[in-house]
């Protein structure tokens, strides 16, 4: 075990050190960046995932975002971009993390417009697939059959300053080095997973009535429990253990200090694809959605 934590270590160390050349020789080109943020990401993602750069996400409305530097996506369920000449267009039913990869100092105004772009974008329920026993129709909801309503990407911003920036409110995830390490910043003020199931899975505040309590699991050792704890209070405790934060990895890489370290690298492993295993799937895609947004646009122009 001590092999693979001092692997993260160095890992993390690599990142950092490349980012700081980057940063070092101000000629190289923010696509030298995005390449070493996606390099991590690739070594954190199950296989499923793919990972474009430059990339722009539609939704079936027409809406299209700003630029995505690096958008993690699932082909497997949703084969397609759209393609005109270089550019690349990934629906938002396929997208399960946009990455927005900056300097020392990116600007705020940039950032909140970028962030707006993306949260404009909504899925769309109009699917229709084979389900074991009945045919699927998304729009026609039933709360039985449906544990995700509309889904959005996380949001993480990665940057190369070692300072905490001003950041405008969206981000989910911000990640950046401090000293020869990285560390990893969840800004949510509630992290617990039945928050993140319902904010990635029901996203649409129209469908609030979707949004779902987990059946959380009671404490198995209930000896343990102080007999005057209220049930409620059982399932505040066991939220607390299956919080976000409590996803962190601290060892004592020191023998001699007897300090703990964070490794924010496996911390962002174990993070990262708990959340994207809440998601566990993509909506089914809306084909005909897109058949009709494409119609329409083709019909005014």
């Amino acid at each position: 075990m001590r092999h693979i934590v001092n692997n993260y270590a160095e890992l993390e160390a690599s990142i950092v050190s490349q980012l700081s050349f980057q940063s070092q020789h101000p000629g190289t080109s923010g696509g030298f960046r995005e390449e070493i943020w996606k390099a991590m990401f690739e070594q954190l993602i199950p296989k499923k995932f793919s990972i474009a750069r430059s990339v722009f996400i539609i939704d079936s409305a027409g809406r299209v975002s700003n630029e995505v530097d690096l958008a993690i996506y699932d082909e497997q369920y949703t084969p397609y971009i759209f393609r005109h000449g270089t550019l690349k267009y990934i629906p938002i039913e396929a997208v399960a993390v946009v990455v927005e990869c900056k300097s020392k100092s990116p600007d705020f105004g940039a950032l909140e417009n970028w962030l707006n772009g993306i949260r404009g974008l909504k899925t769309s329920q109009r699917a229709v697939a084979r389900m074991n026993p009945y045919v699927f129709f998304g729009d026609d909801l039933q709360e039985k059959k449906h544990t995700q309503t509309s889904t959005r990407p996380l949001r993480i911003l990665c940057h190369t300053s070692e300072s905490e920036l001003k950041i405008p409110d969206g981000f989910d995830m911000i990640i950046h080095p401090k000293g020869k390490r990285l560390t990893v910043a969840l800004t949510s003020a509630q992290q617990n997973l039945e928050y993140w199931y319902n904010e990635l899975n029901h996203n649409d505040k129209e469908q609030e009535a979707y949004r779902k309590a987990f059946n959380w699991p009671k404490p198995k050792n209930s000896e343990k429990i102080n007999v005057e704890q209220t049930a409620a209070t059982e399932i505040e405790d066991i939220k607390k253990q299956y919080d976000l934060q409590n996803y962190r990895v601290c060892v004592n890489l020191d023998s001699k200090s007897g300090e703990k370290e964070e490794i924010s690298l496996l911390s962002l492993t174990f993070q990262l694809n708990q959340l994207l295993m809440l998601i566990n799937n993509p909506m089914l895609f809306p084909h005909k959605a897109y058949v009709d947004m494409f119609n329409e646009r083709y019909t005014k122009e």
